[in-house]
């Protein structure tokens, strides 16, 4: 079987790592129940430099190096690429996740090292590819769901790959492959009292996908949004649509994953890194949320604290964990049955209060949504963390001042992002040709932008 090597890049230089790499985790669980032998080096979480990497590169021979993550990983990956082709020119390298899921010929030009594109899903077209790399087949014309090299190193798109229908039959992240001990050290997040007091905090993903189509956002095919379309030269590319196919795990699955997470590793915070639970509680006619509370209590994961009714400061046991949330589909009850069950805080894309911004924002959303969502989330026990973006299409002075005054009203206490089109995004592809002219006609400069958060790269 093959030897394969997973790199997780630096996702942002200037802060520390936070957030374990559950996708690479869950790629590699899936390469191991297939029989292949794998190793992680998560650059993100060591920091040890392009001299360490060289030595990983080279320290056994490698049959596939697997590197991903989102755009604004680039730069990183760029980097690392080039010296994995150096140090270990036999090794396939294959590039997946958002980075090259949302505009795959780009970034095969512009990184010839990368042999392979895994783009959208990869749950089964990656063991696909490792099947085939295995067994010497490199033809991969008639593999769903990538983006090959043709003999004259020329990127060549195949058709999309469907999404797999039912989640639970994904296999448990691979955690023994991650320095967990450097993410738990990163466990207090300045959230709530529960959040900054955890001590061994993990991520896990309880869905994939989301119900709206906010403009400034991309779901790069986890929603079963993505198409390839052809041009009149016959050349492919992607293209993303307004399709919402989202899927989530049964709340049992997720239950006894978090047990065994306590099992394994004493864990007592999960985040949900999902893009909005409320989407699919909502799509499940409020079915989901209720019957994964339930479990929850059921199976001794609940605080004590929410058990006995006291302060967080006083529990001495079980599980706290957060989310995301839609100020739209705010639920009192949903809500006061979440707080029981230990939910910490609900992250919000508030993004606006100004009612202009928000109706060409795409979001499903006005001005008394985002007043009431978070009155409802305090009443209830659990601490809104509302998201604001500054620099919209159509921003303006006052509308600024609008969201200043709402937020003084309420007591909210938020640090603004600058909106961005990230590319994937509507917004992208309407803006594309601006951004060119910031850029002098240099695209690749502007995706290394992406990764520096002191640079503003509005629209």
């Amino acid at each position: 079987m093959a030897k394969i090597l997973m790199i997780n890049p630096i996702v942002r230089q200037e802060d520390d790592p936070k957030h374990i790499p559950y996708g690479i985790s869950l790629l590699a669980a899936i390469a191991i129940e297939k029989g292949h032998q794998v190793c992680i080096y998560d650059e993100n979480a060591w920091r040890k430099g392009m001299d360490v990497i060289e030595q990983v590169c080279q320290a056994d021979d490698w049959d596939v190096i697997g590197i991903g993550g989102l755009t604004t990983t680039y730069g990183s990956i760029k980097r690392i690429v080039k010296i994995c082709k150096k140090v270990a020119p036999n090794a396939y390298v294959i590039g997946g996740g958002g980075f090259i899921t949302s505009m795959p010929l780009d970034i095969m030009s512009w990184l010839p090292e990368i042999d392979l594109g895994v783009i959208g899903e990869g749950f089964v077209t990656w063991p696909e590819v490792l099947e085939k790399i295995d067994n010497k087949d490199f033809d991969f014309s008639q593999t769903l769901g990538v983006c090959y090299r043709d003999q004259s190193g020329n990127p060549i798109l195949t058709n999309v790959r469907p999404n797999i229908h039912d989640l639970d039959t994904l296999p448990y992240p691979a955690w023994d492959l991650l320095p967990l001990d450097i993410y738990f050290k990163n466990s207090s997040i300045l959230y709530s009292e529960a959040a900054y007091s955890a001590k061994r905090r993990i991520d896990i993903n309880g869905s994939f996908g989301c119900g709206f189509i906010c403009k400034f956002c991309w779901s790069l095919g986890t929603t079963g949004d993505m198409v390839v379309t052809e041009d009149e030269n016959g050349k492919k590319d992607v293209q993303f649509t307004y399709g919402r196919n989202i899927r989530f795990h049964s709340p049992r699955y997720i239950v006894n994953m978090v047990k065994t997470l306590v099992k394994k590793y004493n864990i007592d915070f999960v985040t949900l890194i999902d893009e909005n639970l409320m989407t699919m509680d909502h799509a499940s006619g409020r079915k989901w949320l209720k019957e994964l509370c339930e479990l929850w209590i059921a199976e001794g994961l609940q605080p004590t604290s929410r058990r006995d009714g006291v302060s967080d400061q006083e529990n001495k046991g079980g599980v706290f964990w957060s989310g995301t949330s839609h100020a739209s589909l705010a639920n009192k009850e949903t809500l006061d049955m979440m707080y029981k069950a230990g939910c910490s805080h609900l992250v919000y894309g508030i993004e606006s209060y100004d009612p202009t911004i928000l109706k060409n924002l795409g979001k499903g959303v006005n001005q008394k949504h985002n007043i009431e969502a978070p009155r409802i989330c305090m009443e209830s026990g659990i601490i809104p963390i509302p998201n604001i973006i500054i620099g919209f299409p159509q921003e303006t002075f006052q509308s600024i001042r609008t969201n200043i005054e709402w937020l003084k009203k309420l007591g909210i206490h938020s640090k603004p992002h600058f909106a961005t089109p990230y590319p994937g995004s509507e917004w992208y592809y309407s803006y594309k040709e601006s951004i060119l002219e910031q850029y002098n006609g240099n695209l690749e400069a502007f995706i290394q932008d992406l990764g520096d958060a002191s640079k503003i790269t509005a629209v």
